[in-house]
């Protein structure tokens, strides 16, 4: 193909350069030009002078095609002679290549030979191969004939075998049911059994469950025990998102008083008497709670105060919204419908009043001076009993009155403030004698219902506090701190407990004495960065839980022996 190509070139050339002979000659054959002009002619018209010029013009361009057709016919020898030494190099390259050819055609008929010589001793060795084997196998032919000749009886056995065998594998299935249905028959009788035993042993756990917890109640009611609920709210859009917003708080699924805190990579365990996860209900807390409200109609003290972090939940679970109130407003309306559930045989008188302490200065919100600040002492009578002379008290009816007085947009309840709302009630009316053998006409002794929303419990350093934010803050860090030391008091059983070193302990004296039923709601936040104030909160809410107060008493008072005519 090279050659061709190179032929065709050599042939495109050689008419090229024919070509270019040919013009040259055709140049040659026309008259020689007069390239310069000795003789000065006088011209005699301009005609003469035109065509003079344009014969000088033609001279000029036949001058540089002769140049530029001897430039042409320069290269194309230059290319004819490149031509002819590529054709020489690739008639070298092609005898080279004949030899080359040659040579490999002669090897490869000697290999042929080699390999024609080589097939044929091997043919020649599977023949003898094949003879000796042939050979082998007619006498194991021979040995096989004898042996089935041996083994003729046995195969008659084995038939007989083989049929028996195949009767029972055709009446197999048939069996084969009746076991399984006999089989499922069983197993089924015995899941029944391990079913109604499970049902049996969970309803008695369940019992012993529900026993337990009511003699732990009863427990703590004769002790005297501050009972402790926990509520953990939810992850809100405030918490943020990523690490710091996960969830760091688990709940025991057989237990419903046991949480779990995941704190630095480490389990912590809370037992409380109740706790309620994110997605309890106000209706779901306040069950809990109203056995215990209701019996300050009785005459008891009760309080019911809220404690925890700032944003943890505290204001929510004691006031609410107005679409879903709180423990305030709902214990307010139960204590109502339970005053004119009783109305023909009691008589109830009902106060109210709303103090706040704020920077270590207690305020009545319901004055008409409420920055004035008031003092505790005990009361005048010997009873031993704490009152706040000029705080002011309103009798009331009914919720609607209760929130007609009450401080606008609850400001008792703000950041920063120590917040306490008390109901005083006095109940007039019969009541059995103990002894039997007819009623006396007396009065219960009065029963105060005192709810408290204390301030968020974080440390100093955690509030960022700055001014007049931080003297706040260490106010309310002082007062919290004191609440600790009478906690701990309390609970190590201490001569003295200190309930003089802040207001706020010194006005909940009456709660935490012997007399008065008393319930934490401990607010906690599950977010991972705020396990550390969590962690605070319910190690202070399980020290408070240990504390014994004593069992709770209320004594009526009586009065003389009625006439007849008091009797009809």
């Amino acid at each position: 193909d090279s050659l061709a190509e190179k032929a065709e070139e050599e042939e495109r050339l050689s008419r090229r350069l024919r070509d270019s002979q040919e013009t040259i000659a055709s140049l040659k054959s026309q008259p020689q030009q007069i390239k310069y002009i000795i003789k000065t002619v006088e011209v005699e018209s301009s005609k003469a002078k035109q065509a003079l010029c344009e014969t000088q013009s033609r001279n000029q361009y036949l001058q540089e095609q002769v140049g530029m057709q001897r430039q042409v016919l320069k290269e194309m020898e230059q290319q004819l002679q490149s031509s002819q030494k590529t054709a020489a190099q690739l008639r070298a390259q092609i005898v080279m290549y004949e030899a080359e050819l040659e040579r490999a055609h002669g090897q490869m008929l000697e290999e042929m030979q080699a390999m024609e010589d080589e097939k044929n001793r091997a043919i020649e060795e599977a023949f003898s191969r094949a003879q000796v084997e042939m050979k082998a196998v007619h006498e194991n032919l021979a040995g096989v004939r004898t042996n089935l000749l041996t083994l003729q009886p046995a195969l008659r056995t084995l038939t007989n075998d083989y049929n028996s065998l195949k009767r029972q594998v055709r009446d197999f299935p048939l069996l084969l049911q009746e076991t399984l249905r006999s089989a499922r028959s069983e197993i089924g009788q015995a899941i029944e059994e391990v079913n109604s035993t499970n049902q049996e042993l969970l309803r008695k756990y369940r019992r012993e469950l529900q026993l337990r917890k009511k003699c732990h109640n009863e427990l703590v009611r004769l002790k005297g025990n501050i009972r402790v609920f926990g509520r953990v709210r939810p992850i809100t859009k405030e918490d943020g998102e990523g690490a710091e917003a996960a969830n760091a708080v688990t709940f025991d699924p057989d237990d419903d008083a046991v949480l779990h805190l995941m704190h630095k990579g480490k389990h912590v365990s809370f037992e409380l008497d109740k706790v309620f996860p994110p997605q309890a209900t106000q209706e779901d807390v306040f069950q809990e709670v109203q056995a215990l409200v209701t019996s300050c109609i009785d005459g008891y003290n009760v309080c019911i105060f809220a404690y925890g972090q700032t944003g943890a939940g505290k204001t929510y679970t004691m006031e609410g919204t107005r679409a879903n109130p709180g423990i305030n407003q709902r214990a307010l309306q139960l204590l109502f419908a339970e005053v004119r559930s009783k109305a023909a045989d009691w008589d109830y008188a009902i106060t109210v009043s709303v103090a706040e302490i704020y920077n270590e200065a207690l305020r009545d919100l319901l004055g008409k001076a409420p920055q004035e600040k008031l003092e505790i002492k005990l009361c005048p009578d010997g009873s031993g009993q704490l009152y706040v002379p000029g705080l002011t008290e309103f009798r009331v009816q009914s919720v609607e009155d209760i929130n007609k007085v009450r401080p606008a947009s609850g400001s008792c309840w703000q950041a920063g403030r120590q917040g306490k709302a008390a109901l005083k009630l006095v109940g007039c009316g019969p009541d059995a004698y103990p002894g039997g053998g007819g009623f006396f006409f007396g009065s219960l002794p009065p029963g105060k219902l005192n709810l408290v929303d204390l301030a968020g419990s974080e440390r100093v350093g955690r509030s960022g506090a700055e001014g007049g934010r931080l003297r706040e803050a260490q106010y309310i860090n002082k007062s919290l701190s004191a609440l600790g030391d009478v906690i701990y008091a309390l609970r190590s059983r201490q001569g003295h407990v200190p309930f003089r070193n802040s207001k706020l302990t010194y006005l909940l004296q009456d709660s935490l004495s012997g007399d008065s039923k008393t319930l934490m709601v401990v607010q906690v936040s599950p977010a991972e960065k705020n396990t550390s104030e969590t962690l605070c909160s319910l190690k202070f809410a399980e020290r408070v839980r240990s504390v014994e107060l004593g069992p709770v008493s209320r004594k009526a008072e009586l009065a003389t022996w009625p006439s007849q005519e008091q009797l009809e």
